[in-house]
C-alpha cells in the first residue's frame, strides 16, 4: 500500500481541511456506513477493470471496493482523519489504495492517467477557481469515465445545510461541473432518480447522477 504526505495547501484548503477534520473527529466511531456508496456499485459493475481515482474518498469504502474488485486505485480526501480511517479499513479488508490526504483541486494528478474519475456527492469549493476543477477533469483518458453522482436537494435540505454553516451554492454542483466538460466529453447520461440503497435514516433519497466519456 502506497501513501502520500499532504502537501503545501492553499489557506482556504488548509481551514476546510480542519473543518472536515472537525466533523469526523466528532464520532468515536466511523462517520459514514462502511458500504460502497449504490449507484458506484452499480456502474462499476459493468466496467473493465483500470485506474481509477476516488475524489473525496471519505472513509475509504467506495475505493476498498474498486481495489478489491481488480482496479488500481488512488483516493484523496482532504480529512487526514478520514484517510486515516480509510487507510485502516483497507489493512483489514486487504485491498490496496494509493491514499492521498491532500486538497483534490490542488493536487498535480497527471493529465489522461485514470479509467475512471468518481466523484461520490463531491465537497469541491467554486472558490478554487474553474481553472482547477478543469485540471481534475483533464485527468480522464481518451475512452474513460468522468462518474460524478450529487444529492438532490430541494428547499428544506438547503436551508438545513445553510443553518449548520454549508451553502451548497458555493459548491460546484451538476450542472457546474457539465458546463466545464470540453468538447471532448460526450454526456452519456444526466438522469434525477432514486438513491441506491442509501444508509438508514439518510435524508437524501434521490441522486443528480451525470456520466461523460472521454473522446
Amino acid at each position: 500500500m502506497h501513501e502520500h504526505e499532504r502537501g503545501e495547501q492553499p489557506s482556504g484548503a488548509t481551514a476546510q481541511a480542519a473543518e472536515w477534520d472537525a466533523r469526523y473527529r466528532e464520532r468515536d466511531g466511523t462517520m459514514w456506513s462502511g458500504r460502497p456508496n449504490g449507484r458506484l456499485v452499480a456502474e462499476a459493475a459493468g466496467l473493465s477493470q483500470g485506474r481509477a481515482l476516488d475524489v473525496g474518498c471519505g472513509e475509504g469504502a467506495d475505493a476498498i471496493w474498486l481495489a478489491r474488485r481488480g482496479w488500481t486505485v488512488v483516493a484523496i480526501d482532504i480529512s487526514d482523519v478520514a484517510v486515516s480511517r480509510a487507510r485502516e479499513g483497507a489493512q483489514l479488508a486487504g485491498a490496496s489504495v494509493d491514499w492521498v490526504c491532500g486538497d483534490a483541486l490542488h493536487t498535480p494528478f497527471p493529465p489522461r492517467s485514470f479509467d475512471l474519475v468518481s466523484m461520490q456527492y463531491p465537497a469541491l469549493p467554486k472558490a478554487a477557481g474553474e481553472a482547477a476543477v478543469r485540471r481534475l477533469l483533464d485527468t480522464v483518458r481518451p475512452g474513460g469515465l468522468l462518474f460524478a453522482v450529487y444529492h438532490d436537494l430541494d428547499d428544506e435540505h438547503r436551508d438545513h445545510m445553510k443553518s449548520r454553516g454549508v451553502d451548497p451554492a458555493d459548491y460546484v454542483g451538476a450542472d457546474d461541473l457539465g458546463g466545464l466538460l470540453g468538447d471532448d466529453f460526450t454526456v452519456e447520461l444526466r438522469v434525477v432518480t432514486p438513491r441506491i440503497d442509501p444508509p438508514p435514516g439518510a435524508p437524501h433519497i434521490a441522486d443528480v447522477v451525470l456520466r461523460a466519456r472521454r473522446l
